[in-house]
Formats: structure tokens, sequence, C-alpha cells
């Protein structure tokens, strides 16, 4: 029977025959702990001294009976209706308090709000507002057990609202079809905010939705503590044994609003009745009082105990002073630390090399390196990729480490988080640029903002075959640089020869942080230069002089970089001075910076749409900050404002080479 419809009243009943007396007064302490920190928190969200409070109430022995039943350093994805969670895994509560408060000790520092955030030391990893994200995370985490052979599993947490979320589904999918130890734990509680599940989806029980991608499910009365952690208890040791995911439904309610300030008004008096008589707090405690295994004065002893913690921590954190900005601070944490220098090969033997088979080494070099480095993708394996990048990887390095990977962009990002969370490297390659927007929400939400929130680094790198020029039309032409360059966290690199894909590459997978790395694929199979054998590095972030000159200035990158030299070619009686930028995010200012005091005039190009494009920022950065050493405005090219068109003249016209040439005559004659 559904939870959104009136059964017959029933009181809880407890199978407690397997526990001690001891076992179950610990498991009331613990529901208890969260019950009355939600009802002082209540009592601060009117008098203004937090800002927004999600209620947990009447759903705590989901969150505390599960996370009992897991291991302590076994990770926990949870929500932010289970406070239980992190009462349970011991987080201090100055601590915690002072994150609801936006204090500095808080363990975001103020930058991200309620349980937004997560905890390396306590095995927590945090949600973000976007619901059904964390899913795909834990696949990753689990994915780290399976590959170490670790007898562990993971647990994830999901609202009933984000199982109609297509990171639910691909999620599932994806931990049903590669056998990951996973338990997706659904706290069913009738309402996503205030839409009732008849209008959120028709099969019976969400359980039924597990059936449906190959996997063990089963429902649990999320109100009944003993009954949440045995059912948690065999969930894992079934993921654990058979290696494979299981999804748990628990029935339960939410008492209160989907934040206080939305009510409950839609909910039916007679349906708030019924779920209020089944409390599990209030009933777990009657049964523990009428069968004498706790007395009411050990009760009030211990709420007593309880509620002095609570305000002993609330002391500390109201102590704290407000959160001071300070830039450095701000700006550095954007990122973990990161040895950015160059590596020289260890032998001086070169070879001439096309781009694409310069990435290819670059990724083999990588793998044999880092023996924790997992490649993801669409039909990388034995099939090697459209592109044939990875031909022969799944011979030298095996299926475990190069995995297809079902159609699910967003998920197989976020599994590349979890494997990052748990001290794996992750590439992940998108068939075509043009796919990510698939996985946008993965990378610019919680690849790029994970760091600055938490401290929790995301060594992912997101391939990404782009450009046009090889007539296909505008769904695998794209250039999309520009929709990350505006997302602080991330790094972008975009490489124009063989010699710095490698060598960026490299760097890219050795950085800890998350590298959009962007590769032409008309410069596939058109360009080849001699490169080093061995393994090496260059730096991300420094731009590279192509040609020197005095008069103009050309910035680009990319394909822009082999028009420039063309255009330049046939332009001899202009010194064209040619920077490459090879990193898009950070640019090198200070090479841009100097070029422009030398020549006094600048072009920046790239083959992105112009409106909005990097060619765009870099040409105001420069108008701000070179203004002085200017002989000309600074103009700037980029392809036409609409789509990549199909047809070869349609393409040809929409492409900017000859406005750049046009550009450059005119500002030479300026």
């Amino acid at each position: 029977m559904s939870n959104t419809s009136i059964p017959p009243k029933h009181i809880l009943t407890y199978n407690s025959s397997e526990f001690s007396s001891s076992q179950l007064r610990d498991f009331y302490k613990a529901l208890i702990k969260p019950r009355l920190i939600e009802e002082k928190m209540l009592i601060l969200l009117r008098q203004g001294k937090i800002t927004k409070w999600f209620s947990g109430i009447g759903q705590e022995a989901v969150a505390v009976g599960s996370t009992l039943a897991m291991e302590m350093d076994e990770y926990i994805l949870p929500m932010h209706r289970n406070l239980g969670v992190f009462t349970s895994r011991n987080l201090p509560l100055h601590r915690l308090f002072g994150q609801f408060q936006g204090k500095a000790i808080g363990f975001t520092r103020g930058r991200d709000r309620s349980f937004h955030f997560g905890s390396k030391e306590h095995k927590i990893v945090g949600m973000i507002s976007h619901l059904g994200p964390q899913l795909s995370v834990a696949d990753g985490i689990a994915l780290t057990h399976k590959l170490s052979e670790e007898k562990k599993a993971v647990l994830a947490y999901s609202g009933d609202g984000a199982t109609s979320e297509g990171e639910f589904h691909e999620a599932l999918n994806v931990a049903a079809v590669w056998e990951l130890p996973v338990i997706f734990l659904v706290e069913n509680n009738g309402y996503g905010l205030s839409t009732p599940n008849k209008e959120q989806y028709r099969c019976e029980f969400i359980a039924d939705k597990g059936k449906g991608y190959g996997m063990e499910t089963i429902q649990v009365d999320g109100n009944n503590i003993l009954e949440v952690f045995k059912t948690i208890t065999e969930a894992r040791k079934y993921a654990i044994k058979e290696q494979k995911p299981i999804l748990v439904e628990a029935l339960t309610f939410r008492m209160r609003g989907h934040e206080e300030a939305s009510g409950t008004k839609y909910v039916p008096k007679e349906l708030m009745d019924y779920w209020a008589e089944r409390d599990p707090v209030t009933n777990y405690e009657s049964y523990l009082l009428q069968n004498d295994i706790i007395s009411e004065v050990e009760i009030n002893q211990l709420k007593n105990e309880i509620k002095d913690e609570i305000e002993k921590s609330l002391q500390v954190a109201y102590n704290e002073p407000p959160v001071n900005f300070d830039y450095e601070t701000e700006m550095g944490d954007l990122f973990a630390d990161s040895n950015n220098i160059s590596t020289n090969p260890s032998t001086n033997t070169t070879q001439s090399k096309r781009l694409v088979d310069a990435i290819s080494d670059g990724l083999r070099q990588s793998m044999e390196k880092y023996p924790n480095l997992v490649l993801m993708g669409q039909d990388i394996a034995e099939y090697g990729g459209v592109f044939k990048i990875t031909e022969g990887f799944t011979e030298a390095f095996g299926r475990d480490r190069v995995r297809n990977t079902p159609l699910c962009e967003s998920a197989i990002v976020g599994t590349g988080l979890g494997l990052s969370i748990n001290g794996f490297k992750a590439m992940v390659e998108m068939q075509f640029a043009d796919f990510v927007t698939c996985g946008f929400n993965q990378i610019v939400n919680n690849l790029a903002k994970l760091h600055y929130r938490w401290g929790q680094n995301a060594d992912v790198v997101v391939r990404m075959p782009t450009g046009a020029g090889v007539k296909a039309g505008p769904f695998h032409s794209q250039s999309n640089e520009s929709w990350f360059f505006h997302t602080p966290g991330l790094k972008i690199v975009y490489p124009s020869t063989p010699y710095a894909a490698k060598g960026l590459l490299t760097a890219a997978i050795e950085d800890p942080n998350p590298v959009m790395y962007f590769e032409h694929k008309a410069l596939y199979r058109s360009i080849s230069e001699d490169i080093p054998d061995e393994y090496y590095t260059l730096p991300i972030g420094k731009a590279r002089i192509v040609k020197p000159g005095d008069d103009v200035t050309v910035i680009t990158y990319g394909m822009g970089v082999h028009w420039a030299l063309e255009i330049s070619n046939s332009l001899p009686e202009m010194s064209i001075e040619i920077i490459d930028l090879q990193t898009l995010l950070p640019w090198d200012k200070e090479t841009v910076k100097q070029s422009v005091q030398k020549t006094n005039k600048v072009l920046v190009c790239n083959e992105d749409t112009l409106t909005g494009s990097i060619a765009s920022e870099i040409a105001a950065w420069i108008s701000e900050n070179c203004f002085e050493h200017l002989d000309a405005p600074v103009m700037r090219e980029g392809s036409l404002d609409m789509p990549v068109p199909f047809a070869a003249n349609l393409e040809d016209a929409f492409l900017p080479k000859q406005r750049i040439k046009e550009k450059l005559e005119k500002l030479y004659e300026y």
C-alpha cells in the first residue's frame, strides 16, 4: 500500500531478539540525538539564528539505522534530510553547528550551507542541490572497492522525487552492468516537496524500478529502526558477497515541510495523524519502556546529557567570529595543490607522430605510470574508441581499467569523481565534445566546486574530441570550450600540436584537479611532428610563441594556430607574432601582455562562435590592462553566431579563416 494512502491504524512492532539490551539502548541514544538537535534548530530558525532548515523529523530511523549498519570506514552519501547520518558518524557538533551558521569552523568554512558538505575523515560525501548526482559518485567509490578487492560496500541515499531524475536511472544502470557493491537507499516519504507520488511515477513501489535494471530490491518500514538496521546489514552483506548493487525502499514520512517555509498544508490531516502515530522516536521509546529495557530516569538523564552537549557546542559556534573574506585564501582553495612543472623525457629519442598518436602515447604512458588510473568511455575497450586512440589498451591494461560505458555521460563523470574520492585517477572520454551536454551538471557543479566547498579534490580528466572542418553538422562539430571557461574550479587545455598534445595530456592526468582536455578532430591525422618517445609533461597555464613578430600579435589556440600560420605565410609584408594559448583556463596573461607591449596591435581569434567566446574575454582583458600599449583597437574574430552547418560551402563560410585574414590586413593598415 502506498504511504500516501490511508491504511488501517497500527502500532510499530519490534523484533529485538537478536539484540542485547545494551545495543537497544545504544540505538535509542543514536535515534534521539538528531531529534533533539532538530528541535533546537527549529527554535533557532524562528529566532533568525540560522537561515534555512530541511527537517528530517519523522525519518530519523532511516538515517540512523542505515548508518549504524555500515562500517565506519565505508562511504555514505546522504542528502539534506539525513542529520542522523552525521550524528551517527560522530561529527563534532560545534563544527556541525558552525556549518549551519556559515562559520569558519564549519566543514565548508561558510562557502555552502546545511548538509551540502562532506568529510573525508568521516567517510561522508556531501550532496549538491541537484538531486541524484551522488548516486553515480557512489558507483565510482564502489568501483574502487571492486578493483582493490576490498570487502566494502557504499551506501547512497535518494528521495522518492529524485527517482524521476535521469541521474537515478543512469547510476542504477551502471551499478547493475558493472556489478558494483552499492546500496541505493530511497527514502520514500510520499512527496517530492508538495507533489505526491501518484504524480511522480506509475509503478506501485519505487522498489519495482530496481527490478528493471536486474538488481535485487527490498522494501522496509523506514520508521522502525531495528528493521532498517537489519535490512541494511543484510543488504551490505549481499552487496559485498555477490559484488552486486541492491535497491532498498524505506517507507517513511516527513512530518515537517520540504523546508520550514513551505509548510505542510498540502498534506491531508488524516495522513499526518496516521504517520504521527508511527513516529520512529516515540514508538521506539515506548517499546523500550514497556519492556523494561530503559527507564524514564535513564531517558531523562540521556536527554539532558545530549541537550547539554548541544548547548555547549552551540556556544562554541556562536563564539566564532563571522567568516572573513580573504582573496588569496578563497581563490587558493579553488584547486588542490599541483606540481605544475615540466617533466623532461628520460632519453632524447624522438619519432614523428600524428596528433592522434601523440594523445594515444600520452594516455598509454600515463596508464603505465599510474596503476590507479581508470579510463572510461563509450566503445573505448576492444573497439578502441571511434577515433582509435585506445586501440590495444585492453590487451595492455585489462578491461578493469579500460571500461566501455553505457550511454550515460552524466553517470560516468560522476563515477569518475567517485574513483577520485577514494584515491584513484579517472579519465572520461566524451565520444564527441557535443555529447558533454548530457554530463554538464556533474562537471560544472560537482567536479568544479568540490575542492572549494569542502576540500575534496576531483582527479578527473574529461577528453573532448572537438571542432568543425570535418563536415559533420551541428551535433558533432561544436566548439564548446567557452561553456567551461566560465566555470571556476576547472582547468582547460587545448593543444594544437602533437608535442603539446602528449605533454599536456600527461600533465592533465598528473594534476589532481578536474581538467577539460580538448582535442581537435580535424587535426588528429592531418598534422605530424617529431616528439619524444618517452614520458614527459608540459606546464598547464603556459602559452607558447609559435612565430615571433613585430607588427601584429595574433592570439589563438587549436585550429586557429594553423590558420594563423598559413595566413602569416601568405602575408610576407607583415611581421606577425602568433601566440598559441595551449591552456585556456588559467590562460597565460603575462605572455600575452609582453607581446602586446611589443607589437601594439592585437587580433584575438578562435574557432568558436564569436559572441561570448574566449577570444572576446581576452580581447576585453587586453583593452582593460594593456590600453596604453595599443596603437589600434583590439580586434577579434570567430565563427558566425549560428549552429555548425553540414554542407561544405556552408561550413567554410561559417568558419572564421577568411575573416581572420581580412581582419589582419585591416589591423596592419590601421
